[in-house]
């Protein structure tokens, strides 16, 4: 893929009225303009255009509407209180992409261009990145196989989209500990599987669990191992972590879970903060063990929505276990309180973590 494609932009003729930042909710409200790209074998990646955003043109055969062959990413746009417009990482999220293409038989797509087009469509919609406290701009690319054709194969074409959302907080409960049902009916992923990959069946596969336990009263599903259903994954949208007899223990990357930015990113603050820290299997059985005998001192997950969310409570079979007294842990407050102030350029960035976007 050629890195000196020109980018074509096409303003929109009219522009949308921004919402209030107070009625932001996630993922419900898009910008003026959208990033669209083409793929065709024997090509390569072709026609790189910012646009209005608006309706997608798509065959009823086309391949992604059959055989699921889509994967995405999510990260956010960060205004600081300077008005500098900052990303968190961003190169991560391009490379994880692309180790998501690779599972779908999905062409790369160079990341240094990735990351040129997208400082291109929020310089081109930075009036959207909202400034009220705990909102961003949320940043969805993603590929669609888009060849039409009914019959098993990877595509021969593909677009490559980035769409922007200005949002709220991920949850309405702010940094307050949230309630997770212990799925043991349902799996969502399997080694050897696409599990580690952002792939839209992934999600779809969550779906039955998660919609069991919103019946139930509780937030999000904390999925088991599809083997022995006794191995902690991950929490529907983020990774996972305990914090027990002082150590903070996170399941290790095995080829069923996501390797999430916020889950290595947690893990290099905590260690920088002399925590120790361990990526091996947890059961769900230590875990209550833990509990019973006192040294389950906190819980919590990360990912790139609520960066971090405390646990509060874990239902496993009926049986329902409270942390931290139901209260936010101190580490987990730690971790937050230092990724959003990193994030929004309010302190320094050691690790090199944040980058600006220059609007001319």
């Amino acid at each position: 893929m050629n890195n000196n494609l020109e980018i074509k932009i096409t303003r929109a003729a009219e522009l949308k009225e921004k919402p209030a930042a107070e009625t932001l909710v996630f993922g419900r409200c898009f910008t003026d303009h959208m990033f669209e790209m083409d793929y065709t074998e024997g090509i390569g990646w072709h026609d790189p255009v910012i646009r209005p955003y608006g309706p997608l043109a798509m065959d009823p055969a086309s391949m992604v509407l059959h055989y699921g062959q889509a994967v995405f990413e999510g990260l956010k746009c960060y205004r600081a209180d300077d008005g500098r417009l900052l990303l968190f990482r961003p190169e991560m999220n391009f490379r994880r992409l692309n180790v998501s293409d690779e599972r779908l038989c999905i062409p790369h797509i160079d990341e240094g261009f990735a990351i040129k087009a997208l400082r291109a469509l929020i310089a081109a919609d930075r009036e959207w990145v909202p400034s009220s406290e705990g909102t961003t701009l949320y940043i969805r690319p993603f590929v669609v196989a888009t060849e039409v054709g009914v019959g098993v194969h990877p595509s021969g074409k593909y677009k490559f989209i980035i769409i922007l959302s200005p949002v709220g907080p991920y949850y309405k409960e702010g940094l307050n500990p949230v309630k997770i049902f212990v799925e043991d009916e349902y799996v969502r992923a399997v080694k050897g599987g696409i599990g580690f990959t952002k792939a839209t069946a992934n999600y779809a596969s969550s779906l039955k669990g998660q919609e069991k336990a919103v019946k139930l009263g509780y937030t999000q599903v904390l999925w088991l191992d599809a083997i022995e259903r006794k191995y902690i994954e991950e929490v529907g949208t983020m990774n996972v972590f305990f914090k027990i007899n002082g150590e903070l223990i996170t399941p290790s990357l095995e080829g069923s879970i996501l390797p999430g930015v916020t889950r290595d990113s947690a893990l290099q603050l905590a260690k920088s903060w002399g925590v120790k820290t361990i990526e091996r299997k947890i059961s769900i059985d230590e875990v209550f063990a833990a509990h019973e005998n006192g040294l389950l001192e906190e819980a919590f997950g990360s990912g790139t929505a609520a960066v971090i969310s405390p646990i509060g409570e874990f239902n496993h079979g009926g049986k329902a276990i409270t942390i931290s007294g139901g209260k936010t842990g101190a580490l987990s407050k730690r971790l937050y309180d230092t990724l959003t102030a990193i994030q929004y350029g309010r302190v320094k960035d050691d690790f090199g973590w944040v980058k600006e976007i220059q609007c001319g």
